[in-house]
C-alpha cells in the first residue's frame, strides 16, 4: 500500500444522538399519569351530568 492511500473506517453511530445518553425532560411515574388519566374522567362526566 502507498502512503497516500487513506482507509475509511464506518462510522459506529453516523452523527446520530444516542438519545438513552439524553437526561432532560420532565420525569413522570406511571401510576402518576394513571391518576391523571382517571382524575379527568371524572371530571369530564361530572361536567357531562352537570351541564
Amino acid at each position: 500500500m502507498s502512503e497516500k492511500e487513506k482507509q475509511y473506517l464506518p462510522q459506529s453511530t453516523a452523527g446520530l444522538i444516542r438519545y438513552f445518553d439524553v437526561e432532560e425532560g420532565i420525569k413522570i411515574k406511571p401510576h402518576h399519569v394513571v391518576a391523571f388519566g382517571v382524575a379527568f374522567a371524572v371530571l369530564v362526566l361530572i361536567l357531562k351530568f352537570l351541564g
